[in-house]
């Protein structure tokens, strides 16, 4: 089996500073991520790949390994749940843009907001490739809330790719989402945690 994480990271540059790649790479659109359904994204985003690009120009790719969906002002462990506020603005605008907020006065945590525009959803990026945590993830990544609100695209610095990883789904763990007892038993046992393990992922073919 080819390494799924060889592929995310094995680039190289060409004379007109495009990436290539062993397998076929495709930048996800900012408008693929306007008005899904917010829990099967999150499942789906299972061996996608985040690229951190840096103001030099160098390149960071992760294998997303975790997810968790938060759906709705009806949702009482989303943020989107106290109402429109300054800092949840960003979840209720069209999708395909980063919701980055300062988590205890400590970490960064880095969601994708999943629109459509008035129904505020998004998924917390909880773990990638050598970085299992979302505290972990925004700072090996160097992510912080400088990125909020900007499109999930290249400009941005942090973008989206497919790379033909699969996490199949007989190997997909599904559990309910981590410390938010304080949304009552209803939404706290919610199951829309999604994980996989890096050795269950596959590649398809290029």
């Amino acid at each position: 089996m080819k390494n799924p994480f060889a592929l995310a990271n094995r680039s190289l540059r060409d004379t007109g500073g495009a990436v290539k790649s062993a397998q076929m790479v495709r930048v996800i659109a900012p408008s693929e991520w306007h008005g899904k359904a917010t829990v099967a994204l999150a499942r789906a985003l299972l061996g996608k790949v985040l690229v951190r690009t840096y103001a030099d120009g160098t390149r960071e790719s992760r294998v997303i390994l975790e997810t968790e969906a938060y759906v709705g002002t009806h949702d009482l462990a989303c943020h989107a749940s106290k109402g429109c506020t300054p800092r949840t603005q960003v979840m209720f605008g069209p999708g395909g843009v980063w919701y980055v907020y300062l988590c205890y006065g400590i970490h960064e945590m880095l969601n994708l907001v999943t629109g459509p525009a008035g129904r505020p959803a998004a998924i917390l990026i909880r773990g990638v490739e050598g970085a299992i945590g979302p505290g972990r993830v925004t700072k090996q990544l160097g992510i912080d809330r400088r990125l909020n609100a900007r499109l999930a695209a290249p400009t941005s610095g942090l973008h989206l790719e497919d790379h033909g990883i699969v996490a199949p789904r007989k190997h997909i763990i599904v559990g309910p989402r981590v410390g938010i007892d304080y949304a009552g038993p209803i939404w706290a046992a919610k199951p829309w945690r999604f994980r996989i393990a890096p050795e269950n992922l596959r590649c398809e073919p290029a």
